[in-house]
């Protein structure tokens, strides 16, 4: 892939990087174009792989700088009585200005 946007001495285009995950299901999970003058952020690529494996299996969402074994989101589409069984480790609701009930966080699921 070429970045029309930087160009060599000659005045050719660079190129361009490109990162794609491809699930287990063939199905495109991630795909990010860095420009020619950047360079990729490999503990980044490594923090998306490990939240895609885990987001795959569980009901849960990683927020924004997740980490490994730190707290994830529990799917606003699970229902507060399947909580106990699907997070016994328990579950925080955070209190939100509307007054919903559905920014609830769990430690990481094993």
């Amino acid at each position: 892939m070429l970045d029309p946007d930087e160009k060599d001495a000659a005045g050719l285009p660079l190129t361009a990087r490109c990162v794609f995950i491809i699930g287990p299901d063939k199905k495109l999970k991630l795909s990010i174009l860095y420009p020619a003058t950047t360079g990729r952020n490999f503990d980044e690529l490594l923090r998306v792989v490990d939240s895609l494996q885990l987001t795959a299996t569980k009901k849960v969402a990683t927020p924004v700088n997740w980490k490994q074994g730190e707290p994830c989101m529990v799917l606003p589409s699970v229902k507060a009585e399947e909580c106990p069984k699907l997070f016994p480790k328990g579950v925080e609701i955070k209190q939100v200005a509307s007054g919903k009930q559905y920014l609830r966080v769990t430690p990481q699921p094993e």
